[in-house]
């Protein structure tokens, strides 16, 4: 087995090692490499999407990256059809894009958020 030597900031570790007691994993490794497992499986999943496609992708973020989001929804504006906002808290956002189109442009959509550090999650819903 490799290994993989990466930095986490610290409130991450904390999250993770509170995740790793609750749903009993023995170690930090372990939990690593089921969120990579999960993330490949998403990977796959995205990946194997095409033709024409309805889909949700409903993203959470700091309101500090407003902008990153506006921006993103607009290279995408072909594809999005609704766009819902709501504020959680004083300080935090849910959007809900309702988007509509080539399966491949909605996956690098999804994965175009995935990547922006500013995001809390971000999901992928085929309807």
């Amino acid at each position: 087995m490799a290994i993989v030597s990466v930095s986490i900031p610290e409130e991450m570790v904390d999250e993770m090692d509170t995740i790793q007691k609750s749903m009993g994993f023995s170690g930090r490794s372990e939990l690593i490499r089921a969120a990579v497992r999960g993330l490949i499986a998403d990977n796959r999943e995205k990946n194997g999407i095409s033709g024409e496609v309805n889909a949700v992708i409903v993203a959470t973020h700091d309101q500090s990256n407003e902008e990153a989001v506006t921006r993103l929804k607009h290279s995408f504006e072909d594809i999005v059809k609704t766009h819902l906002h709501n504020k959680l808290s004083r300080r935090s956002c849910a959007e809900l894009f309702l988007v509509q189109g080539d399966g491949s442009k909605i996956a690098s959509m999804a994965s175009a958020f995935q990547k922006d550090e500013g995001m809390r999650s971000v999901k992928l819903v085929i309807v």
